[in-house]
């Protein structure tokens, strides 16, 4: 019977989050722009919880609270606090000069933007063909998550194929009807869900052992060397705190799915009140979900090699019911995630890569039958990859946030330095992303640097080389170097 209830409340979630896309779907015009952008109509609700709930991934309800049960508190300073300060810093200083020009021009994707500054259908190719490289180990982050979390809440009666299967036929039946229009609706119905759950986990949890001084305080007796709880550990140097935040924080504001999200917004006031709201949100969701990672390595909770804490706490110590619920939350967050990753997957290849190279004329009922023919094949590949599983939730996260960072600086250099030249920008991506999977997969090339990551000593790199190229090269005849700096207006 409890095995019944359990994927009765997580399939019968996921079916209510289907419903509302359906709803969406009768809304949505036929066009590009309303089905990758909802027309650029969001409010200040709808963007800050489409921008959020896509960013609830497997790396934040399962990878954060593995680290924190791993090595200590300090995790809630990388990603709660400091991650959450630096995406909001960019999403103004990035976002709202894209805002600006997807306004005046149409654009509908980072390719689009830059291809069209620079005159090159090469960079947009560059652009788009990183993008979509780094969206793949992070679809398989959903998909990898959704499968062990299953399979724990079950006790292995779902294997992990079944759970990772699951997510991956629902995120693709998803996006293939609702466009961005119903995916902002139960983002923003997600967002909230489970900021309520989350809060409501930790407080059950801490009524059943006594409250948070009973919980710190049993830690602290199973920390034998006291270094747990202390600030500071070899794990968490002050360069490696400093290069995740940073990564982390500068590769969210370049991933498909939220960089999109900065053309959609309906106003300047929309941008304003969001990104102010937005580092309330991360700590509002990432202190009582890591907490409970902290907590866990202080009760009798037993969890076995390479699974999650967050499952293994809730069955330990809530209702069936309510874990189950929990975990529906989480994968409903996960799919979230996924749909908005292969929505801005499907524009990329599309819109920078297909049109550009292939068919310049391409008819929109064709693009709309290549964007779900690609959100169906990028997919299923991710879940084969997803079922190899080769390295943990943390890793592929990681992995995919500093990839994505290495695109930042060039772009953010381009936006605001008029001396920018094509051969400079291109030069710079090319080369930061040339190091930084060097030093993913050959040993001659190490992972860190005086204690700095590599991602963050690549994001150096590229800013370097955009800059000295530019002033080496001279700007092509054909680029249009007026159009980021003349005449944008909010009004």
């Amino acid at each position: 019977m409890s095995l019944t209830l359990q994927l009765g409340i997580i399939v019968g979630y996921l079916l209510l989050a289907l419903a509302v896309g359906l709803v969406a779907y009768r809304l949505t015009d036929r066009t590009a722009e309303d089905f990758y952008l909802a027309s650029r109509t969001f409010g200040t609700i709808v963007l800050l919880f489409t921008t959020f709930a896509t960013l609830l991934s497997a790396f934040t309800f399962f990878a954060g609270p593995n680290i924190a049960y791993q090595q200590g508190p300090e995790w809630i300073l990388v990603m709660g606090l400091m991650d959450g300060l630096i995406f909001a810093i960019l999403w103004y200083v990035i976002g709202y000069k894209q805002w600006l020009l997807g306004r005046a021009y149409g654009y509908v994707t980072l390719g689009e933007m830059l291809g069209d500054r620079f005159a090159s259908r090469r960079l947009r190719g560059l652009v788009a063909g990183v993008s979509l490289l780094w969206l793949f180990p992070y679809v398989m982050l959903q998909q990898v998550g959704a499968g062990t979390a299953l399979q724990a809440l079950t006790d292995g009666a779902v294997p992990y194929a079944v759970g990772a299967g699951l997510i991956t036929a629902f995120m693709i039946l998803y996006v293939v009807i609702a466009g961005m229009r119903g995916i902002a609706w139960t983002d923003t119905l997600q967002g909230v869900f489970m900021l309520i759950t989350t809060w409501v986990a930790l407080l059950w949890v801490l009524a059943a052992v006594g409250g948070p001084t009973a919980a710190t305080s049993t830690l602290a007796d199973t920390d034998a060397t006291a270094t747990f709880l202390s600030l500071g550990s070899a794990y968490y140097t002050p360069q490696w705190m400093l290069s995740t935040a940073i990564t982390i924080g500068f590769g969210v504001a370049m991933f498909p799915q939220v960089n999109q999200r900065f053309f959609a917004a309906g106003s300047k006031t929309v941008f304003k009140r969001s990104f102010a709201l937005w580092p309330i949100l991360c700590v509002l969701l990432f202190v009582p979900s890591f907490m409970l990672g902290v907590w866990a390595r202080g009760l009798e909770v037993t969890i076995p090699a390479g699974d999650n804490v967050l499952p293994a706490v809730l069955a330990e110590y809530t209702p069936i019911w309510f874990a189950a619920l929990v975990i529906a939350g989480a994968m409903a967050a996960m799919m979230s995630s996924s749909d908005s990753m292969l929505l801005s997957g499907s524009s990329y290849f599309t819109r920078d890569l297909y049109r550009p190279f292939i068919d310049q004329q391409l008819a929109a009922r064709r693009e709309d039958m290549l964007a779900r023919v690609g959100v169906v094949i990028f997919a299923t590949a991710a879940f084969a990859a997803s079922l190899w599983n080769p390295a943990t939730l943390f890793e592929l996260g990681d992995a995919a946030f500093s990839g994505f960072a290495q695109l930042a600086l060039p772009v953010l250099v381009a936006l605001y330095w008029r001396r920018t030249t094509r051969a400079g920008i291109t030069a710079g991506i090319a080369v930061s992303q040339a190091f930084y999977l060097s030093s993913l997969f050959l040993a001659v090339v190490p992972a860190a640097y005086l204690g700095w990551t590599s991602g963050i000593v690549g994001m150096g790199l590229g800013l370097v080389v955009t800059v000295v190229v530019s002033l080496l090269t001279s700007p092509a005849a054909d680029e249009r170097r007026a159009i980021y700096f003349d005449g944008l207006s909010a009004d």
